[in-house]
């Protein structure tokens, strides 16, 4: 298989191509201390990463990648007892941390290696030349061999440990590249965690494949995306929640707007960044936001594409070797897209895991007889091939009324109204219904909310009359998790 990073062995050199802060490593820098790392790593067997957002953790990754070695990333706000389940799960040799980290108890006996500039070793060898013309390992690894073990979130029970072959990587961030014209002339600038794929796939290993570059911001804020993109970033990636402050900070922003009418391309995943954001950025900025979207077990599995149409609301096409389709709950498969019938994404390609580690029945499960995985996610598809999620077959696909309905595209309408900061949409059990729709709203003004009416009627009128929430919730803030994901299992009734 050809090497993860063609541009570590290439004529890069000198270009930048790691940005955290102040900090920067050349390619020609990052080649030598990625070797270095993979030298420590050759026989390690597994190694885990404390994934902090800073220049150690791209380092470690890359260098255990060299050598040919899986990475298992580790969430640092992870409790105790989950991160005792990940290592005890994964069982890797060693943890690689930034200088000065302080583990938790939780790793037990598993063995710390700080990187640090203070180790010649770890931040360049006398045998690699700084205009990089030195050896780096030999890449032996099949393109079937693991790459990435990222657990899932565990909404259901223990994080299962996805393995992503290194197959996957290559060809989600090849597909992508075709999708969004990506090239090593590229600089993409984000503050995304370095524990998933969105950060750390697309985000880090994604540049790096192109011979690009990126520029991490280390935490999400406004200024510094406004920073970046007027010092020559051309891409932004983000999570909904980072697009929403955006869209919040634009009207009083000119500067913002401005810079954001530089990028190339705004990109935003995770999650289904609402309409009403998409809409209140392109009138501010000129900039459509495009979507795609994946998971941890497929990696991306569609996009809008940057020479396509970028329709608020979908995410977009099937990527290059991507098989989709839709399917009924009892198997049939939808032949007909008309952009309303709803079915259960299913997909195929080289972009997939190849299984949960050590757990044989759960990924039997997961697969169909002909290799398909079953996402779980409902979705509709218009006839030009355009996707659209409406939200996950266990939280969001509500049955009421002998209708089946997404409660994506009421919290699209909910968040229309000028008095709802944010929505969620659940169902509960009704004796008449079946499933009676609820709205979780946070208002704009906590002591002049929307009435309960109000609302359903402003539904009712955008969607239709048996799409309008029965039952309103009024809550001071939506809980999400680390990427910006609402939880819904931790809304009563959901």
């Amino acid at each position: 298989m050809s090497s993860l990073f063609p541009a570590l062995r290439g004529g890069s050199g000198e270009r930048v191509a790691l940005r955290f802060g102040d900090r920067s490593l050349t390619y020609a820098e990052l080649g030598a201390a990625s070797g270095a790392v993979a030298d420590r790593v050759r026989d390690a067997g597994r190694v885990a990463v404390w994934a902090t957002p800073e220049l150690e953790t791209a380092v470690a990754v890359v260098g255990a990648l060299l050598a040919g070695v899986a990475v298992v990333p580790l969430n640092p706000k992870s409790g105790e007892k989950e991160l005792a389940h990940i290592l005890s799960d994964s069982t890797p040799s060693l943890v690689l941390t930034a200088p000065g980290t302080r583990l938790p108890a939780a790793l037990g006996d598993v063995t710390g290696v700080p990187l640090a500039r203070a180790e010649s070793r770890a931040w360049g060898r006398a045998d690699v030349d700084v205009h990089g013309t030195g050896t780096l390992p030999e890449d032996r690894a099949a393109e079937t061999d693991p790459a990435l073990i990222v657990y899932t979130s565990g909404t259901t029970g223990p994080p299962k440990g996805a393995v992503l072959p290194r197959r996957a990587v290559a060809a989600t961030l090849d597909a992508l590249a075709d999708a969004w014209q990506w090239t090593g002339d590229d600089v993409l600038v984000h503050g995304l965690p370095l524990f998933h794929v969105h950060g750390l796939v697309l985000g880090v290993l994604g540049p790096l494949r192109r011979g690009g570059s990126v520029r991490h911001l280390g935490r999400f804020d406004t200024e510094g995306v406004a920073r970046e993109l007027n010092g020559g970033a051309t891409m932004l990636f983000g999570v909904p929640t980072m697009y929403h402050r955006i869209a919040e900070a634009l009207p009083g922003d000119p500067g913002l707007a401005k810079a954001l009418g530089r990028a190339r391309l705004l990109v935003s995943g995770s999650a289904a960044l609402p309409v009403h954001d998409h809409e209140r950025i392109t009138a501010a900025t000129g900039q459509r936001v495009i979507e795609r979207y994946g998971m941890t077990e497929t990696l991306m599995n569609t996009s809008v594409r940057a020479d396509g149409e970028p329709r608020p609301g979908t995410v977009g096409v099937p990527l290059p070797g991507v098989e989709l389709r839709l399917v009924e709950e009892d198997g049939t498969v939808l032949t007909a897209y008309d952009g309303e019938s709803v079915g259960e994404i299913q997909v195929r390609g080289p972009n997939l895991f190849t299984e949960y580690l050590g757990r044989p029945d759960a990924t039997a499960a997961a697969f169909t007889a002909d290799g398909r995985f079953r996402t779980g996610d409902m979705a509709v598809r218009e006839a030009d091939g355009y996707v659209r999620i409406v939200g996950r077959k266990a939280t969001d696909l509500i049955k009421s009324g002998g209708y089946k309905i997404g409660a994506g595209e009421i919290e699209n309408a909910l968040l229309e109204h000028p008095g709802v900061r944010e929505a969620a949409v659940t169902g509960e059990p009704d004796a008449d219904l079946g499933e009676r729709i609820v709205a979780w709203i946070v208002p704009a003004d906590p002591h002049e909310p929307p009435s309960d009416a109000e609302l359903a009627d402003h539904v009712a009128r955008r969607l239709a009359p048996h799409k309008r929430p029965r039952v309103v919730r009024h809550l001071e803030a939506l809980p999400r998790n680390d990427m910006g994901k609402i939880m819904k299992r931790a809304l009563g009734g959901a």
